[in-house]
């Protein structure tokens, strides 16, 4: 992956908080990581979906920047 920047969108960051009142914890740093090196990525328009361990990630690429859209934990 080339060098782009990686940008969480308030509700990104926002779901770190829903996710923690569940007792679901992921710090921004598996996040980066399944976007850097995912097992299993599908293009869906626009949006590319990544998967990682127990974490699925919805992003856009765009000019310079990965925009993390949501993330949410998978079995």
């Amino acid at each position: 992956m080339n060098n782009r920047t990686i940008y969480f969108t308030k509700y990104a960051e926002d779901k770190f908080h829903v996710l923690n009142r569940h007792d679901i914890y992921f710090t921004h740093e598996q996040i980066e990581d399944c976007i850097k090196s995912p097992d299993a990525v599908q293009k869906i328009g626009d949006y590319i979906e990544a998967r990682k361990d127990n974490i699925e990630i919805i992003y856009k690429k765009e000019v310079g920047v990965i925009m993390v859209l949501t993330f949410y934990p998978i079995k």
